[in-house]
């Protein structure tokens, strides 16, 4: 049951993840979570920093869409302006906004990785459907208050997975 919650890497931060590093393991496109993943859950718009992490995925052939649980003003705002397609109310961990995705991209799941903030959500909806997921440090300390339920449990499993060798980070 832990694999579900166990991603396939680490990385302190998105801007982290180089093109050509997923260009080397055959990625063609990104999926990724908005709030606390790629800016904090309260900032309107991408950092340059950010918005040069796109530009540099997009110069590379590399395809990203948003996806993310919240409404549909929030992540619109944030995404058109960066011209990158986005699904919002995905209710991950439901699997139906990640093939949604796939099929925007046009490629198979094994040419898509996840990027994400969130066991329960990012990174159990895409090892649900076999994708390959990638954990960040959350971006911003504070959350909302779902998602502070969901980091106590997150800190119940990551506890979990640590005393049976799964995982090989620090936070």
């Amino acid at each position: 049951m832990l694999h579900y919650f166990l991603p396939s890497q680490f990385v302190k931060r998105v801007i982290d993840i180089a093109p050509d590093e997923l260009k080397e393991k055959g990625v063609k496109g990104i999926i990724t979570d908005l709030d606390n993943t790629l800016v904090e859950w309260d900032r309107p718009s991408a950092t340059p920093e950010l918005a040069a992490w796109f530009d540099a995925m997009k110069q590379a052939g590399i395809k990203v869409v948003i996806v993310s649980n919240n409404n549909k003003r929030r992540v619109q705002s944030f995404a058109e302006p960066l011209g990158i397609p986005f699904i919002f109310e995905a209710r991950k961990p439901l699997t139906r906004a990640f093939l949604r995705a796939l099929h925007m991209m046009g490629l198979n799941k094994e040419e898509v990785v996840v990027i994400g903030d969130q066991l329960l959500t990012d990174v159990l909806g895409g090892n649900r459907l076999g994708l390959n997921t990638i954990l960040v440090v959350p971006v911003s300390e504070t959350d909302g208050w779902w998602t502070r339920f969901n980091r106590k449990m997150e800190r119940r499993i990551l506890n979990a997975m640590r005393k049976k060798g799964m995982i090989y980070w620090e936070e």
